[in-house]
Order: C-alpha cells, then sequence, then structure tokens
C-alpha cells in the first residue's frame, strides 16, 4: 500500500437526511498486470463482501468504494469513468487527496489546490461541510 490521509468527517451530499460519513483517501501500488477495472472489480467484491448493497447509492451504507485515479490513465466504459467524474466537484475527496498528493495534477492542468479554490466548504479540524 502506498500513502493513507487521515479520516474525515463529512456532510452528505445528496441525500442529507442521513448520518455524516467517514472519508479517507488510499494511495495503492497494484501488480504490473492490475487493470483499471481489474481493480474496480476488486474494489466492488470487497463492498459485497462487507453487507453492501445498492438499492439506494446516494443514501447510508456501510462501505463505499471508490476508484479515483489510475496511473494517470482517462477511461471512459460502461463500468468505469477515470479520472472519477464527480472528484473535482467534492471537497471530502478533494482534501484527503490533497494530504497524499499535494502536487497532484489532473488531466486538465489544474491541481489539487486549484480546484479546491473554486469549491465552497469549510474545513474546522477533520469536518468537512461542503454547500
Amino acid at each position: 500500500m502506498g500513502k493513507c490521509s487521515p479520516v474525515y468527517r463529512t456532510d452528505p451530499q445528496d441525500d442529507r437526511n442521513q448520518p455524516w460519513f467517514a472519508n479517507q483517501v488510499v494511495q495503492l501500488y497494484c501488480a504490473p498486470r492490475c487493470t483499471p477495472l481489474g481493480l474496480l472489480r476488486a474494489l466492488l467484491d470487497i463492498e459485497k463482501d462487507m453487507g453492501r448493497t445498492r438499492l439506494r447509492p446516494q443514501g447510508p451504507r456501510l462501505i463505499d468504494l471508490d476508484l479515483l485515479l489510475f496511473d494517470g490513465r482517462c477511461l471512459q466504459t460502461p463500468e468505469l469513468i477515470l479520472p472519477h467524474p464527480r472528484m473535482t466537484t467534492r471537497a471530502f475527496v478533494l482534501v484527503p487527496l490533497r494530504d497524499i498528493a499535494p502536487g497532484l495534477t489532473f488531466p486538465d492542468g489544474r491541481t489539487v489546490a486549484v480546484v479546491l479554490s473554486g469549491l465552497s466548504y469549510t474545513l474546522e479540524g477533520r469536518s468537512i461541510r461542503q454547500a
């Protein structure tokens, strides 16, 4: 494994009538033959093994593992879009991502700091609120 951000408490974004979430970004090092779709399937298997159901994708859930980036690749398939299509609009992704990869540049040339500067959010300790 690579780096792990601290865990942040974050308010729910879509269905606001639910408990706050715990969010963390983790950098993984994969075997050379690992593919983005292979990694995604492994993440989905972990969710399933932990009891995740997708009846309410935006509702309360025990675990939610997202593949945000993969070796700088851009990909668009029915199963997976890389970089993750909503990551640059979500402070609960970008704040912990900045912790482990402050110099990261997105395919459009923007850095994590630049993208975060365009979002309306507050960071108090390890709690993130986003309007």
